[in-house]
C-alpha cells in the first residue's frame, strides 16, 4: 500500500472526536482561551473527526436520551457524596472519580442549558427530575430521544462561534510519542478521493497535549445498538503504552435492530406486547408465557424494563429474566418483536392497571397512562418516542418492531485519573472510552461522565500550559508510514 503525508499540522492541543465529550472539552478550552485577558501565552486547540455528523452522540439511543447528574429534583434532594457512592455501589468505579462527577455535574448541566439544550423545567423553573436504572434519586433528566445529539450540535456550534479549527473527514490511525509532544496520523480519505489518489493521504498533526474522545469499541459485537463502524481507538492508546481497566464491564440490553435503537424507559413503561417467529414470519410464539406466575406480574416486569433496562444478574429471577428469554429465542435464531398495538399475551384487549404491580400502578396513572393499548399509553408517557420511530418510517401504531438482546456500552475502558488523564502525560482520554462508568452505572451517567471529563481535562491543560515549540521528528513519519505500507492485508482499520 501505498502512503504519503500530505500536511503536517501544529496544534498546541488536539481533541480527536466530535461527540459530546470531545466537543465539550474543545468548548472548555476554547471558552478559556477567549475569556483570558493576561499576556500568558495561549494554546492553539484544534478538533478532529472522522465524520462530525457520525457516532454515538449523535445517532444513539437509550442514555443518550437521558441525562444523569446531581439531582435538581424539587422532591428528592441528593449531594456529590451520594452522587459518588451511587456509582461506586457495584464496584468498578473509583470513588474520587465517581465524586469529580458529581462535584462538577450541576455546572456542566448547567453550560449545556446555557448553550441552548432543551431540558424541560417546571412553571417554578425546576428542572424535572425522575428515577432512571440503579437510580436512588430522581437525578435524571431528558429533552427527548435526541438528547445527546441536541448537546453534540449545541457544542459543536458554540465551538464554531469561538473560532475553532475543525478538521472533518480525518480517520485517527496512529499514535506516536516524541519527546515532549506527540505525532497523531490521521488518513486523510476525503482529499485522496478528491485527487483520485489510489495510494492513501496521511495528515499528521504533532502537539503537546492530546485529548481523545472516539467512543465506545462498539465493532466488537455482531448485535450491538452502537452506530455502525463504531471501532474507537483502543488499540492505537494500548499500543502507545496507556493502561486500560475494567474492559470486560459491558452493558447489554434490549434494542430494536431497525433502526439501532435502545427500548428502555417509555417504550417499556407502556407494557407492550413481546413476542418472537421465524424469520420469514410464521410461528409467532408468546415466550414470556409461563415466565412469571400470571400475566399482570408479566406485565409489571415489562414495565420495570423501563427503569431497569439493562441485564442485572440482581433482577434475574425479576425483569432481567425477560432478557435471558429473548436471549435464548435468538439463539434458537428466532426474530423477537416489541408489539405496541397489543397488551401482553393473557391480558386481553384492555389492561385492568389495578392489578399491576403497585410501584406501575402508581406511575401509569399518576401520567394519565392508564389507556387499554400500549400505543395509546406511550402516546400518553412519551409522544416524542412515537414520533422517532415515524421519522424513520416505522409507524409504531400499525406494526410490530424487530429487537434483541445487544452490547449498548463498556463499562470499563482507558484508566485516568481525577483530570482524566492517563499514565501518559498529556494524553487524556475522556467520553465512554475512559474506564470511568463501573457495573451498575445510572442510566445516563455517562452523559455526565463525558461532560465533566471534557471540563477537568481543558482545566488541567490550561493551568498547566506552557508554550513550547512543536517540531515534527520528519524520521519517525516515515518510519511509522513505512509500517504501514508493509502491514500484509494493506488495511488501515
Amino acid at each position: 500500500m501505498g502512503l504519503k503525508t500530505d500536511k503536517i499540522i501544529q496544534a498546541d492541543v488536539v481533541v480527536i472526536g466530535a461527540g459530546a465529550a470531545g466537543g465539550n472539552c474543545i468548548v472548555h478550552l476554547a471558552e478559556q482561551i477567549s475569556s483570558d485577558n493576561s499576556d500568558n501565552s495561549k494554546p492553539s486547540i484544534a478538533w478532529i473527526s472522522n465524520n462530525f455528523r457520525w457516532g454515538t452522540s449523535r445517532l444513539s439511543g437509550s442514555d443518550k436520551q437521558t441525562y444523569y447528574k446531581l439531582g435538581t429534583s424539587a422532591e428528592v434532594a441528593n449531594s456529590a457524596t451520594d452522587f459518588a457512592e451511587t456509582l461506586t455501589d457495584s464496584g468498578a468505579t473509583h470513588y474520587d472519580l465517581a465524586l469529580t462527577e458529581g462535584i462538577n455535574s450541576l455546572r456542566e448541566f448547567f453550560h449545556l442549558v446555557e448553550l441552548g439544550v432543551p431540558f424541560p423545567k417546571d412553571k417554578f423553573g425546576a428542572f424535572i427530575g425522575y428515577k432512571t436504572d440503579n437510580d436512588p434519586y430522581q437525578s435524571a433528566t431528558s429533552a427527548g430521544p435526541l438528547t445527546s445529539k441536541y448537546m453534540s450540535q449545541a457544542l459543536e456550534k458554540r465551538a464554531r462561534q469561538l473560532g475553532v479549527s475543525i478538521y472533518d473527514g480525518l480517520e485517527f490511525i496512529d499514535l506516536v510519542s516524541q519527546e515532549e509532544s506527540w505525532l497523531a496520523f490521521f488518513i486523510d480519505r476525503k482529499n485522496a478521493a478528491l485527487k483520485k489518489e489510489t495510494s492513501s493521504i496521511i495528515t499528521v498533526f504533532v502537539c503537546k497535549y492530546l485529548v481523545v474522545a472516539t467512543g465506545g469499541p462498539g465493532e466488537l459485537f455482531r448485535t450491538t445498538v452502537y452506530p455502525s463502524s463504531q471501532f474507537s481507538s483502543h488499540g492505537i492508546l494500548f499500543k502507545a503504552g496507556v493502561y486500560g481497566e475494567n474492559l470486560s464491564e459491558w452493558q447489554f440490553g434490549l434494542a430494536s435492530i431497525n433502526p439501532r435503537w435502545n427500548v428502555s424507559g417509555s417504550y417499556m413503561q407502556a407494557i407492550p406486547r413481546i413476542f418472537s417467529s421465524l424469520p420469514d414470519g410464521s410461528d409467532e410464539r408468546n415466550f414470556l408465557d409461563g415466565l412469571f406466575d400470571n400475566p399482570y406480574q408479566c406485565a409489571s416486569m415489562i414495565f420495570l424494563k423501563g427503569y431497569q433496562w439493562p441485564f442485572d444478574v440482581e433482577h434475574i429471577t425479576g425483569s432481567s429474566k425477560i432478557d435471558l428469554a429473548v436471549l435464548k429465542e435468538q439463539q434458537a435464531g428466532r426474530k423477537i418483536f416489541l408489539d405496541f398495538t397489543r397488551n401482553p399475551f393473557g391480558i386481553g384487549k384492555s389492561i385492568n392497571i389495578d392489578k399491576l404491580s403497585e410501584q406501575a400502578r402508581k406511575y401509569l396513572i399518576d401520567r394519565q397512562a392508564g389507556q387499554p393499548l400500549p400505543i395509546d399509553r406511550l402516546r400518553a408517557l412519551n409522544p416524542l418516542a412515537i414520533e422517532f420511530y415515524r421519522s424513520k418510517g416505522i409507524d409504531l401504531a400499525s406494526k410490530p418492531i424487530e429487537i434483541a438482546l445487544c452490547a449498548q456500552h463498556n463499562n470499563g475502558g482507558i484508566a485516568v485519573d481525577i483530570n482524566w488523564q492517563t499514565n501518559l502525560k498529556n494524553l487524556y482520554v475522556i467520553g465512554e472510552l475512559a474506564g470511568t462508568h463501573g457495573v451498575k452505572r445510572p442510566g445516563g451517567a455517562a452523559l455526565n461522565a463525558g461532560q465533566v471529563g471534557g471540563l477537568r481535562a481543558a482545566q488541567h491543560i490550561i493551568k498547566n500550559f506552557e508554550a513550547t515549540e512543536l517540531s515534527a521528528d520528519t524520521k519517525q513519519i516515515e518510519s511509522t508510514l513505512q509500517r504501514w505500507s508493509n502491514r500484509s492485508d494493506g488495511k488501515l482499520n
